[in-house]
Order: structure tokens, then sequence, then C-alpha cells
């Protein structure tokens, strides 16, 4: 096995506003090769990437921060940081919801964070 470091940092963030659809910004810094491709994303407050059909293959996504939505195949699961959710290659009418999220002691809107990984 090889050791695999990826710097993020180096990467270029991309926004992608109104991602299949939806709302807001979406914003990415994107690591593609033959075997991977890693994308840690965020989704801004109030943002959301609207509906569509899962067809580059199986998409794990583990939550970071922020809390949302999620819809696939009609069900509604809550994102929230510690979870992960897969959506399976074929899964019809995915719809990502990020809500806001506010710190107790201050009045700022944190962006659902997510660490997309695709095999």
């Amino acid at each position: 096995m090889e050791l695999m470091i990826i710097d993020f940092n180096k990467i270029e963030e991309l926004a992608f506003p109104g991602m299949n659809g939806g709302t807001g910004l979406m914003t990415v810094r994107m690591y593609n090769d033959e075997k991977y491709r890693i994308i840690p994303t965020t989704i801004h407050s109030g943002g959301s990437i609207g509906t569509h059909k899962q067809n580059s293959g199986d998409d794990m996504n583990y939550i970071i921060s922020g809390t949302g939505k999620a819809f696939c195949d009609g069900v509604e699961e809550l994102l929230m940081p510690g979870v992960k959710v897969h959506m399976g290659t074929g899964t019809m009418c995915i719809l990502i919801i990020a809500e806001l999220l506010q710190f107790r002691f201050s009045h700022t809107h944190q962006p659902l964070a997510v660490i997309g990984l695709f095999a």
C-alpha cells in the first residue's frame, strides 16, 4: 500500500452557484486521479444541490460541520457532523439542503461542509 497525502490547501477552490438547479453556492476543492475522486465540499448556508440521479458511481459523503437534509429515493435523512451518507449508483432524486446552523454564542451562520469520496 502506498502513502497518499493530498494537501487540499494547495488545490484551487471552485464555486458552483445553483448546482443541479439548486439554490445558493457550493464550493469545492477537487482531487482526481485514475483511482480516486475526493472532493471536500461546502454547501453555503441556505444553499442546496438540486434533484439529480447519481450516475457517476457511488457517492459517500461524511459531514464535518453544519446541518441539513438529504432526500434519497424519497427517504429523508438528517445531516449533521459525524454522519456519513452513501448514495449508490442509480439513486434517484437526491436533494441535499443546507440549513442554517447558529453558534450558541454568536449569530453567524455556518455552512454545511461535506467530504465526498467516490469509488
